[in-house]
């Protein structure tokens, strides 16, 4: 049996930003004109008007203050409210391995890892832009890495789930060097024009490097426990796929709402939280870490509300300046991504010995949790 353990990170980081401000003035425009050619049956009592939204809304909901975004101009335009990507040819990169590349060079880079050493690519993200071929059989060939990759989706988890593959099979000796990647275009899943969901979301992709202890080159993290959980729920869906075209009423719609990002965001709140709180106790146990041991947190990037409710339960107390890194306001939801930013940004500091937690959770409900501990 072999000691996995984390090497290097990256993160690509869109060029393009969208401020709530200016998220804010391109919906409230789409509200305008809707309301308008809807007053009638508005006045009628037929249909409801869309409300505004508004800058200290987004806030006080969420925390967050920014995106990042492939493409802002779709999403900014009242009359699209979505991104606007350029269709690829099928002998061009896709734009998830686009992505993919730089956040990888990024990781391999920190770990001193040559791409042709790499012998697994997990993709693990909440949306893929196509079923088949796999992209992380893309992704491999764009790197020039050798072994065998495949995709993985596990909504919001999906990179933690990843590392806990990758780390199970670099600890059985079934490879020896692993990146999992998690492209994120959550812009495109996004329904922007619905009040309630239409701040959550930014693009984003995260790389980790995963090989044996002794492979090593520098400093790096000890993977001391994985532990993955799922219970079905509704309340996070999304229903597109192949199978729409087999339904007859209303399967040709391209903008059916039940097609986009769907959530039932109270309950959600108050199920998961109970959840991800008791799963991650639970693992710190099994392996015999305290909470006195702790001395990091990196959640998934939802909520910070959410976040600070977690905390808190897992800590023992409110945690303290650094101990619970939040990137949201400046990235939003990068939905699987989200705690690896944080955790690429918010470890380096930690001192050999110190432990920590990367957790996600999502649709599923899904929770997936990572214990490490600095070497």
């Amino acid at each position: 049996m072999f000691q996995p353990v984390i090497t290097g990170t990256g993160v690509f980081t869109p060029t393009e930003t969208i401020s709530n401000a200016e998220l804010v003035q391109a919906f409230n425009a789409y509200a305008d004109r809707v309301n308008a050619e809807n007053a009638d049956a508005i006045a009628a009592g037929e249909m409801e008007p869309i409300g505004h939204s508004s800058e200290e809304f987004i806030v006080n909901a969420s925390g967050i203050h920014q995106r990042y975004v492939m493409d802002k101009t779709g999403v900014l335009d009242p009359a699209v409210m979505h991104p606007k990507l350029r269709e690829r040819a099928d002998n061009e990169p896709g734009i998830m391995t686009e992505m993919a590349l730089g956040a990888c060079n990024q990781a391999l880079a920190k770990s001193g890892v040559s791409a042709d050493e790499i012998d697994l690519v997990i993709c693990a993200a909440s949306n893929h832009e196509r079923a088949y071929p796999a992209i992380a059989v893309e992704i491999q060939q764009a790197l020039g890495a050798g072994g065998f990759g495949f995709d993985m989706n596990v909504a919001c988890s999906s990179a933690t789930f990843g590392i806990q593959a990758a780390a199970d099979m670099i600890r059985s000796g079934s490879v020896k060097k692993a990146l999992v990647v998690n492209p994120e275009i959550c812009s495109a899943h996004l329904e922007w024009r619905d009040r309630d969901c239409h701040f959550i979301f930014g693009d984003v992709c995260t790389a980790t490097v995963l090989e044996r202890k002794e492979d090593a080159k520098g400093a790096h993290f000890e993977i001391l426990g994985t532990k993955c959980l799922t219970q079905f729920s509704n309340n996070i869906r999304n229903n597109n796929g192949f199978l729409r075209r087999t339904r007859e009423e209303g399967s040709e719609l391209p903008d059916r709402r039940d097609m986009q990002f769907m959530q039932n965001g109270r309950k959600v709140f108050k199920e998961v939280l109970p959840i991800v709180s008791k799963h991650i106790l639970g693992q710190m146990e099994e392996l015999g870490v305290g909470q006195g041991d702790l001395k990091r947190i990196w959640l998934h990037q939802a909520n910070k509300t959410m976040n600070d409710f977690i905390g808190k339960k897992v800590m023992g107390r409110v945690p303290e300046e650094g101990e619970q890194p939040n990137i949201l306001q400046d990235y939003a939801n990068t939905s699987s991504a989200g705690s690896i930013i944080a955790f690429s940004k918010y470890s380096d500091d930690l001192a050999p010995g110190d432990t920590g937690v990367i957790c996600s959770f999502g649709a599923g409900y899904s929770v997936g949790s990572v214990v490490v501990r600095r070497g």
